[in-house]
């Protein structure tokens, strides 16, 4: 391959500006140069692929040619004539230009990176001079080294190979020559290059970090000897990662960084818990020893899934350290985390991330094989959901949960390859090296205030002891396991080091050590830099939201007045603004609705929601797939203007308009991802209780996949946790003959999570109801998640429809009582009591066959049951001696389980309940349209006719 390249002369002489042109456009886009060409440069800059082949760069080499164009101009050899000695050198000069971007590819493979020293260096053959045909000869030969930080423009090659090595190769292995900025790459290049990845720091800052490492040994060993046998996660083996927290804390700090939300799983928690937010030694051991805190939580949870926040100095001044209530699902804290931050940002009017930083901490194997991993950094770079970038930390003990082999644990070389999606650079490093975690550290927090992009430090490490301190992981590792217990530890590593450079007295390290242990021995706090008197002006007080007690009543009602001044607004455009004839019809449809003239649909009753909330200043953050148009095209809260000609123009949101000085109206189109965002949303609405915080399914069933963010953290966060959140659930739901997928938000899974007041779950009917249900949302002084499973076709049914005065007048009712007057209590001997889309069918069917003797009640909130409202409809029939739940899903599927023992309770002596509805089915519904109509007719048929039986007696 050389020798061909060392062969072709057409690089040089007269020819030689026409060809770095040519080169120049093939690196911009090598279809645009002939086959030949494009052939000979993709051979020329051969870049080492990860897997040792060979692979053509995917980065700009203007600096090659330049550094070529030059040499060739100092050397006087342009002339095609002269070639020679002088073309030789030429061709060296590229050959080390091609070594230089090998290493920066490449170089991390050969990093010193293991503490174990468990693997063989590979076999890489683009990293030794020799792939090039550079020998020994050529290795004390001046070369230009122009491209490179080194702080010389001419090196010989032996003195670069060196340098390289030093930068690249040492106990930090960079990756980040796939980022496609050249601005960003360079300087990492400069960063690393500048000091061979090598820092100095002052004696003060190197006994600092080995009071991190003491700190970080020292709780562990004593918890093991205290507290025998317990649950604890140990960070024994990853010490350097209390180092490097504290780094990120101090130098974000120094930044401007006024909050840090920092998420992570078990593995080191207690640790960060006193270390670094300063929780005092003594609560964390009376937990150990089972006191029960007075929290007032009817559940708790275990000391290591708990959170805390602290106010600690910096050189900036005070930062607010919130560590994230995390359970066991690992991974899951990751979009919390990233939307409690950007909840923070916005109310701060933080539009750059520059003074709230998300830190969120992984294990190796969960890093890799999480799927919310990659759905989380989807969300780094977009409009909705970034936050400025955030720093990862990943503590890799190279072994995973307890039995990994290397052989199953991951398909990539790293567990970080994840992050290569977004370009963010990863930095992996040596736990036995902690300067170097800290200098990574230090990278890491400039990389990401410099350019707002999310940075990965991997701590390669070990764990000590077993997954949870009650595991033997020799029984499967007794290879890995011989070698740790020949490990000295990193402390006493790193003591003895600064020992023997004489930067520590002789027995300094020992000393250190006592110290700690006193300290744990009066259960006295460690961190001396911790504030106990600061307070944020930004801090959001939840003391009005707490402890109250539920109530279902609110004053809903907003002025007729106020209600045509809103709908005026929300459906005006700019001038010369050009809707689409649909959306023209929808808008001047709701003028009419604005004005009276017309029934609201279930569009305009949730747009004068949105309206009154931001004008009377709540917040409305609404995301979720499509849902600025909405799925079913009902909403229009984004109008496109159809002359634009770019994305980022043309677009107008009337709910942004409404009035002066009214509060943010955001709504945003979600990448395609559930479990992410919707664990986004929660953090979100966990921040900040003053804003209508939304997510909506696409259909109800895509919230299938967010289950362990309903199960973890929104069913039962305040009973656990004591968080609130007043998040809302918007989730289609109906049974329209779209099969199995489309029909059902699987209610009966949120009602079996209900309990103790924890969230609510409704099904209104109107668009009267959507808008007070809404706006009760915000309006009582409480916060509890709400579930609403919103409608399909009723969005266009004018059945559904509401006139404007219902808005001015009245409240969210909670159970609909029989709305006919001509049906007349004495003749009533069935009451059908149903929820949702069926009502209209049975109010429908009962039209048609001309049944007078059977009343029907909307139950519209499920949980918590409205018994009281429920009993009063029941009660207006005397003389009914039948109650039927009549339900479009399957038996086994939707209300049925749940309510029939609140239907029996509000049930009088006597009187008989059944069961009308579809039978027992292992899918939501039939994908059959003529199935479904035949399971529809039936239903119906049960409702007003005879019954396969009754379930109980009053």
């Amino acid at each position: 391959m050389m020798q061909a390249f060392q062969q072709n002369s057409y690089l040089f002489g007269g020819n030689a500006p026409y060809v770095e042109e040519l080169y120049e456009q093939y690196l911009n886009n090598p279809a645009s140069v002939p086959e030949n060409w494009r052939e000979y440069f993709s051979r020329m800059q051969l870049v080492p692929a990860a897997d040792g082949s060979a692979s053509t760069a995917d980065q700009a080499h203007a600096p090659v040619i330049e550094s070529f164009a030059q040499r060739a101009k100092a050397n006087a050899f342009l002339p095609r004539a002269v070639g020679g000695a002088d073309a030789a050198v030429a061709r060296k000069q590229v050959h080390v230009q091609s070594i230089i971007a090998a290493y920066r590819f490449l170089g991390s493979r050969w990093a010193d990176l293991d503490p174990l020293h468990r693997q063989e260096r590979p076999n890489i053959p683009e990293l030794e001079p020799g792939f090039y045909d550079l020998t020994e000869t050529d290795m004390d030969q001046t070369f230009s080294a122009s491209n490179t930080y080194f702080g010389q423009e001419n090196m010989t090659l032996r003195e670069i190979v060196k340098s390289l090595r030093e930068t690249y190769c040492g106990t930090i292995g960079a990756e980040f020559m796939y980022i496609s900025d050249p601005a960003q790459k360079r300087w990492m290049q400069q960063r690393l290059e500048s000091v061979r990845s090598k820092p100095q720091f002052e004696p003060a800052k190197r006994k600092a970090i080995l009071e991190n490492l003491t700190a970080a040994e020292g709780l562990e060993r004593y918890l093991h000897t205290k507290y025998v046998g317990q649950k604890r996660f140990s960070l024994e083996g990853g010490e350097s990662f209390i180092a490097s927290m504290d780094e990120v804390i101090q130098r974000a700090g120094e930044k401007g960084v006024q909050e840090i939300v920092i998420g992570m799983a078990h593995r080191g928690r207690l640790n960060v818990l006193v270390n670094i937010l300063g929780k005092m030694p003594k609560d964390l051991f009376a937990e150990f020893e089972g006191k029960v805190a007075d929290d007032g939580l009817s559940a708790g949870d275990v000391k290591y899934h708990k959170g805390f926040s602290s106010d600690v100095s910096t050189p900036g001044g005070p930062v607010h350290l919130s560590l994230a209530f995390n359970p066991s699902h690992l991974e899951i804290v990751n979009p919390v985390v990233e939307g409690s931050v950007r909840a923070r940002q916005d109310r701060r009017g933080d539009e750059h991330g520059r003074q709230v930083l998300p830190v969120l901490v992984h294990g190796d194997a969960a890093f890799a094989g999480q799927g919310v991993v990659m759905e989380t950094l989807n969300l780094a770079q977009t409009r909705g959901y970034g936050t400025g970038g955030t720093i990862h930390i990943v503590i890799n003990n190279q072994i995973g949960f307890t039995t990994s082999d290397p052989r199953d644990s991951r398909s990539t070389l790293y567990c970080s390859d994840v992050v290569k999606m977004i370009e963010a650079p990863v930095l992996h490093v040596n736990g036995d090296d902690p300067e170097a975690v800290v200098f990574a550290t230090q990278l890491a927090v400039d990389f990401r205030s410099e350019f707002g992009k999310d940075v990965v430090i991997d701590i390669i490490c070990y764990r000590k002891l077993g997954h949870n301190e009650q595991d033997t992981p020799s029984l499967t590792q007794p290879l890995m396991y011989k070698k740790i217990a020949e490990h000295p530890g990193t402390r006493k590593l790193y003591a003895d080091k600064l020992e023997t450079q004489k930067v520590l007295d002789v027995g300094g390290g020992d000393a250190l050590v006592k110290q700690y242990r006193a300290a744990m021995d009066e259960g006295r706090h460690t961190e001396e830099i911790v504030l106990t008197n600061f307070k944020s002006k930004y801090a959001v007080d939840w003391t009005p939201f707490l402890n109250r007690k539920w109530t279902d009543s609110a004053d809903t009602a907003v002025p007729i007045t106020e209600l045509k001044r809103l709908a005026e607004r929300i459906t005006t455009t700019p001038e010369g603004f050009k809707v689409h004839s649909i959306v023209e019809k929808v808008l001047a449809d709701r003028r009419a609705m604005g004005k009276g003239e017309m029934n609201l649909d279930w569009g305009m009753g949730e747009h004068l929601a949105f309206a009154s909330l931001v004008a009377s200043g709540y917040p409305v953050r609404i995301t979720g797939q499509d849902c600025g148009r909405g799925t079913f095209t009902h909403r229009h809260a984004v109008l496109h203007d159809q002359k634009r000609e770019k994305w980022d123009s043309g677009t107008y949101i009337p709910l942004q308009n409404v009035a002066e000085g009214q509060a943010p109206f955001t709504v945003i189109d979600s990448v395609l991802s559930e479990e992410a965002v919707l664990g986004f949303e929660y953090g979100y609405s966990t921040a900040e209780p003053n804003a209508l915080v939304i997510w909506e399914a696409q259909f109800g069933d895509f919230v299938n996949g967010a289950q362990v963010v309903i199960d973890q953290f929104i069913s039962s966060g305040e009973v656990k946790w004591g968080r609130a959140s007043g998040l809302t659930l918007m989730l289609p739901h109906g049974y329209e003959g779209q099969g199995p997928e489309h029909s059902s938000a699987r209610p009966e899974r949120f009602l079996q999570l209900c309990a103790e007041n924890n969230m609510q779950v409704v099904q209104p009917t109107t668009a009267a109801q959507i808008f007070h249900l809404l706006r009760r949302q915000m309006i009582r002084l409480f916060r509890k998640p709400l579930v609403i499973m919103t409608p399909k076709s009723l969005l266009r049914n004018k059945d559904a429809g509401s006139p404007l005065s219902e808005l001015a007048r009245g409240h969210f009712q909670t159970v609909i009582g029989e709305q006919d007057a001509t049906i007349k209590a004495e003749k009533v001997k069935r009451v059908l009591a149903c929820s949702g889309k069926v009502y209209y069918d049975l109010v429908n069917t009962r039209k048609e066959r001309g049944v007078d003797d059977v009343a029907i009640i909307r139950v519209e909130q499920l949980y918590p049951f409205p018994h009281k409202a429920f009993g009063e409809a029941l009660a207006k029939f005397p003389k009914a001696t039948e109650v039927v739940w009549v339900q479009d899903e399957p038996q086994n599927q939707g209300y049925w389980f749940f309510v029939q023992h609140h239907l029996l309770e509000n049930m009088s002596e006597g009187q008989k309940l059944g069961y009308a509805g579809r039978a027992a089915s292992a899918s939501p519904a039939v994908g059959y349209y003529s199935k479904h109509n035949e399971q529809q007719k039936a239903l119906l048929d049960q409702a007003f006719g005879k019954l396969k039986g009754f379930v109980q007696t009053k």
